[in-house]
């Protein structure tokens, strides 16, 4: 019977002679497979629990879950029971333009969703396959999902690792962990037990299921499955990380609602004011009052609100996709341009994750090879104060064949560029070699293969036996390895060309050169050789017994270097305010070189996984506000990182490659993965994926996200200071509607309630100035200081208080010009006219929409002077004549003049409403400059 505490047991830290014994296996025969079934009914499939993709109408009725929409549609209600009473045009154009514009918005936020979710990688099947499995004695190759705990599986190069498992045997086996753990170079196994304590990156007799294995072979036990293996539990995680709204939809909720709560006030004030004023007691009239007070509610919702961000946000995501970076859902593209620290994983990320050779030292100095990464684009840097450059340039190149030689990589260019397939640390070899100028066709030809001697964690040696063309009586023998133990196998040292003895001082020295090039966070391998006679091993019969009397020809260091771009990246993310944090599964000390050649604090040390475990929250808390660098982490870890760093008031984006990363993803407030080197996991987790894995593409996509925010405040700013002033002008033009002349109008005109402007023209107005004006104030271009300004804070609103004064003053100005045009066009004012009522109206009508085309301008910006690039958005000019030109048709065209009551106007009375509506500009434009004045002064 199977014991119920194997999911639960350390199995790592048993013999594997005992691990078996718990799991009632063999490691010969294995399971029955009748047990394998037995077992498979209590465990069930070795497959990752995934949640169901959300169907596409769930995904279509998603775009309506916002109070704006809402409010928009029983807008659209009501303004069609308007047109149901008073059918005062063919159709109703309000109604069918607001029901366009939020069926517009759905489907442009659903297309846009679509796209993204089908660039972006689906979460596919985790692990491998199929997996070779010995059950009943036979070895049989099964769907790695009918796998159980107690399987024995046989892993070899090149697999991936079906479950996880417990070693039994492993010869020269290798995996590459770094998806799961961090570790950036495969990790040799072995099957010794290990003591307590031991993090998963250290159990080297383990196999973990995702993983793969690069080099060797091995057979393991299966000790967890499916949702119970390492890789189930970070999925696990990542289930139960919440999924935060984002600033930009909690913030436009919050208008929504503030908004609905405007509109019900003004529509009771409204119609309270008509009711007590005027006097309306008979039935029509007082339906006559409440439809306009509705109508009046309806034009200060801004319609276009919702379509305007989410079309700005559509074409915020296609530009994004252009620059290498896939958003995945539509609200996540300006939340990035509110990121005040980015925590990025080293691994993949701030590295490529391709080992590449950094140094070579030999007898006669040391050499520095450029270029990063498989690309063989690099070269050699020798000293320029070189007593004997000869010497080390025949030095370097013999260790670089034999580095070559002694290597079982394969590096070919594929659409992509340079792969490396096999061990990446013999990849980085055979790239140092092209940089040389070594290829590999000469090399073949000179040293063909005859042997070899496989590494073995047991003696951490490789050997390789090979002709040599231009001396035929002897052969080749080459040795890479721990430079430690390959110095206790040689007894001379190559100088030049010359081969001298190996002494003491020397063995220290190179000793001292190895714990340099690791004090410098390189992994050293050494190289040497060894002349035979052919005769002897004419067979290539070569042994571990012909790896002595070695010469030593030097030291090599590697390490997975930064990407290029990525210290710039990580100083302009500095000039903007943004921290950059690192969190890695790797060394510490790998961490700490990494961290200071890309400009991140480190100054304080290297804060690991073990030291976050022992740290409550409040000291965890303390820990991240002022450390950068954190190594040997794990998914937990970075969980908690990212919980304080929210608590702290953070706005975070967290970056990463592997399915370590994928926790920290989904609970950040926006999650950022690797496109070509990320795994589905980590792809699946993240609201953007970065299809060309280069950390500087998250920086423009923080100005793209910055830009978009700025150009959502500048519509907010134009579409409520437009509709503040329509109702500022409504509420005030009732109340002095005996001193300005509208109620003589009214009375000449037969009696009724005094109105400067009707329910139709109020829905006109919305209609035509809230649509093209205001999408293309959203995709105005950015400001050229956008990444020079610190991110806003954490629960900064959209619209803030200064932003409401000059939203207010604003309408405040509409409302009094349009008024005072009032005054001038109607007998009985302040000011003595001489037109109709239908004249007074029409001229406040066309006053209000020219006020509106010149608030476009000046709702660029808050202080900048509207004359500043005023030509720049040559879309906002075109948007701007196409609302002239639609309100023109209001006034000339006959059926138009009839559904809106208006009459034609003179050039005089364009220029007149003209005149006065430029004074939104110039009293704006004097507010600006006082602005500025007291922001120098504050400065100063």
């Amino acid at each position: 019977m199977l014991p119920i505490a194997v999911a639960s047991s350390e199995p790592y830290r048993q013999s594997a002679e005992a691990v078996l014994a718990v799991l009632g296996s063999d490691a010969e025969r294995g399971l029955s497979c009748a047990e394998a079934e037995r077992r498979q009914a209590i465990f069930g499939p070795n497959l990752i629990a995934t949640a169901p993709p959300g169907g596409g109408w769930r995904r279509l009725l998603d775009q309506f879950a916002s109070a704006l929409v809402l409010m928009l549609i029983a807008a659209g209600a009501i303004s069609a029971a308007i047109w149901l009473h008073e059918r005062g045009t063919p159709l109703p154009y309000e109604a069918l333009a607001i029901f366009s514009i939020v069926l517009l918005n759905a489907v442009m936020g659903y297309v846009q969703e679509a796209r993204a979710e089908r660039a972006a990688a689906a979460l596919r099947r985790l692990s491998a396959a199929h997996a070779r499995v010995i059950r009943d004695g036979e070895t049989l190759s099964i769907d790695a999902a009918a796998l159980v705990p107690g399987d024995v599986i046989l892993v070899a190069e090149g697999d991936t690792i079906p479950a996880d498992g417990r070693l039994l045997q492993a010869t020269a086996l290798q995996t590459v962990e770094a998806a799961l753990t961090g570790e950036s170079v495969p990790t040799a196994k072995d099957v010794a037990a290990l003591p307590d304590g031991a993090e998963p990156a250290d159990r080297a007799n383990m196999v973990w299921s995702g993983t793969h294995a690069v080099y060797g072979h091995g057979r393991a036990v299966v000790t967890a499955v499916g949702m119970q293996s390492l890789m189930g539990r970070i999925a696990g995680l990542i289930e139960k990380a919440p999924q935060d709204e984002t600033p930009l939809q909690r913030e436009l909720e919050r208008v929504g609602r503030v908004l609905g709560g405007v509109v019900l006030a003004i529509a009771g004030a409204v119609i309270g004011t008509i009711l007590l004023m005027e006097g309306v007691r008979d039935l029509p009239q007082v339906l006559n009052v409440l439809i306009l007070g509705v109508a009046l509610a309806v034009a200060a919702v801004p319609e276009g609100l919702p379509a305007v961000v989410t079309a700005v946000l559509s074409l915020g995501m296609q530009r994004m996709a252009r620059n290498k970076a896939i958003v995945r859902r539509l609200a996540a593209v300006e939340t990035l341009g509110s990121a005040t620290v980015i925590a990025s994983d080293k691994t993949g990320t701030l590295t490529r994750n391709e080992m590449t050779v950094r140094r070579v030292v030999t007898a006669s100095g040391s050499v520095a090879l450029t270029g990063t990464g498989y690309a063989p684009d690099g070269a050699l840097e020798f000293p320029d104060a070189l007593a004997d450059r000869p010497a080390l340039e025949q030095e370097v190149e013999r260790a670089l064949i034999a580095a070559e030689r002694a290597n079982n990589a394969i590096l070919r260019q594929g659409a992509d560029g340079f792969v490396v397939h096999g061990d990446p640390t013999e990849g980085a070899l055979i790239v140092a070699a092209r940089k040389a100028g070594l290829s590999a066709p000469a090399l073949d030809a000179r040293f063909a293969r005859l042997g070899e001697v496989p590494f073995s964690s047991e003696r951490k040696l490789m050997s390789t036996l090979h002709s040599d063309a231009e001396r035929p009586s002897h052969l080749i023998l080459v040795t890479k390895g721990a430079p430690d133990v390959l110095l206790a196998h040689c007894t001379g040292e190559l100088r030049g060309e010359a081969e001298v003895p190996l002494g003491a001082a020397r063995r220290a020295a190179i000793l001292a050169a190895n714990d340099a090039l690791a004090g410098e966070a390189l992994r050293t391998l050494g190289v040497a050789y060894r002349a035979l006679p052919a005769p002897d091993l004419a067979g290539g019969a070569v042994t571990a017994e012909h790896e002595r009397d070695l010469v030593f020809i030097g030291l090599i260091g590697m390490m997975d270097p930064p990407r290029p771009e990525a210290r710039a990246a990580v100083a302009q993310a500095h000039a903007a305010g943004i921290r950059t944090l690192m969190m890695t599964g790797d060394h510490p000390a790998t961490a700490a070189v990494i961290a200071r050649e890309l400009g991140i604090p480190v100054d304080a040390g290297v804060v690991t996984g073990a030291r976050i475990a022992a740290l409550d929250e409040a000291g965890l808390d303390r820990v991240v506000a002022q450390e950068s660098v954190y190594a040997r982490v794990d998914p937990e870890h970075k969980l908690r990182i990212v919980a304080a760093l929210r608590r702290a008031g953070e706005t975070v984006a967290v970056t990463g490659d592997g399915v370590n990363d994928a926790p920290a993803l989904k609970a950040a407030d926006i999650g950022i993965a690797m496109g070509t080197t990320g795994t589905d996991v980590s792809k699946e987790a993240a609201d953007m994926v970065l299809a060309d894995d280069n950390f500087a593409t998250i920086v423009r996509a923080v100005a793209e996200g910055r830009a978009i925010f700025a150009n959502i405040r500048k519509f907010l700013r134009y579409l409520l200071s437009s509709n503040i002033g329509e109702v500022m002008t409504m509420v005030l033009g009732l109340l002095l509607a005996g001193r300005i002349g509208l109620s003589a109008a009214a009375g000449a005109a037969g009696g009724g309630v005094a109105l400067p402007l009707l329910a139709t023209q109020i829905l006109w107005i919305n209609l035509v100035t809230d649509g093209a004006p205001a999408l293309a104030l959203g995709i105005d271009p950015a400001d050229r200081d956008v990444m020079t300004r610190p991110p806003r804070r954490r629960g900064e609103g959209v619209i803030t208080g200064t932003m409401w004064a000059g939203i207010v003053f604003v309408g405040a100005v509409m409302a009094a010009g349009t008024l005072f045009v009032i005054d001038l066009s109607l007998p009985g004012g302040l000011v003595e006219g001489h037109g109709t009522l239908a004249y007074g109206q029409t001229m406040a009508f066309t006053t209000l929409v020219l006020f509106q085309l010149f608030n476009v301008f000046n709702a660029r910006s808050d202080t900048a002077s509207a004359f500043v690039r005023p030509f720049a958005n040559r879309w906002l000019l075109a948007a701007v004549a196409g609302s002239f030109l639609l309100h023109a048709l209001v006034l000339y065209l006959p059926v138009l003049q009839q559904a809106f009551s208006t009459v034609p106007l003179t050039a005089r009375d364009w220029l007149l409403c003209a005149a006065v509506a430029s004074s939104v500009v110039w009293t704006r434009e004097l507010w600006k400059l006082a602005a500025r004045a007291l922001r120098r002064r504050r400065v100063a």
